[in-house]
């Protein structure tokens, strides 16, 4: 199995549990959480923010002193309507508690300056689009884009349709070149229905000291500390898959494949 994906604790309601030394990194640190009715969960850090992500279910949300209160989100991270998140910057705690059963990723990166304020991000702060075209389609939500306030984390969820290609042409930020590149670490927590199938993903450098190809199933994680990084989705599946990336600038640029980039042109 490659070193770079994790599978899912089932037996567990922390299905995920990535943290920056255990994938050899600095910055992104990512879990996943499956909430029963009335669980509570709390968090926070001196020198971490974090972006809570209700990717299912619904919360009660509580940040410091500021109680945000009851949040209904959607029934599926394949439904079409954005997920709801709460922004929490270092030195404040948090605290979730589930409505129901409830899916829910926490994400999070260093602090830096602290100076913000904790905050729910709901629909109107997402900017949605779709990128690419013909089998190159898919469609995303910035749940947390370079746009919007925060430390250093990124937060980005995307749906491909069946048969489609993803982060596609394949791209890299794993150079700190500014203004041509930023260096980013990246995790991605795939989602795939029906949940019997994967999707495929290579993760490789220009040299091929790094090259995996690796078949990422419903509720794993393929982390990404360099090197381009495609999805591809088989037919008769979809995909869904929430990113997380963070590096010493909040920015991000990326470079194509120079072999692929040609398909830019179509």
């Amino acid at each position: 199995m490659s070193k770079l994906l994790i599978l899912p604790n089932l037996k567990k309601s922390k299905i995920q549990d990535l943290t920056p030394e255990i994938a050899n990194w600095k910055f992104v640190g990512f879990e996943v959480h499956d909430l029963k009715k009335g669980e509570t969960l709390t968090g926070g850090s001196n020198q971490r923010e974090f972006c809570v992500v209700l990717l299912s279910g619904s919360l009660y949300f509580k940040a410091e002193s500021q109680v945000f209160g009851l949040r209904k989100g959607r029934e599926s991270v394949f439904d079409t309507k954005p997920p709801i998140a709460m922004y929490v910057p270092m030195k404040n705690d948090w605290e979730i508690k589930a409505n129901e059963k409830s899916e829910v990723a926490i994400c999070s990166a260093p602090g830096t300056k602290g100076q913000l304020k904790p905050r729910i991000i709901n629909s109107k702060n997402m900017s949605k689009e779709i990128r690419g075209k013909g089998s190159n389609t898919r469609y995303i939500c910035n749940i947390l884009p370079e746009n919007e306030a925060a430390d250093s984390l990124l937060v980005v969820e995307v749906v491909t349709p069946s048969g489609n290609w993803s982060s596609y042409p394949p791209h890299k930020h794993d150079t700190d070149n500014l203004p041509h590149e930023s260096y980013l670490e990246e995790t991605y927590y795939h989602r795939v229905r029906p949940n019997q199938g994967y999707v495929v993903q290579r993760v490789y450098n220009d040299n091929r000291t790094l090259d995996e190809n690796i078949s990422a199933t419903d509720r794993s994680v393929v982390m990404v500390p360099e090197g381009y990084h495609p999805v591809g989705v088989p037919y008769g599946y979809k995909s869904y898959y929430l990113n997380v990336m963070a590096g010493p600038k909040r920015i991000w640029k990326f470079q194509n494949d120079p072999d692929h980039d040609w398909i830019t042109k179509l």
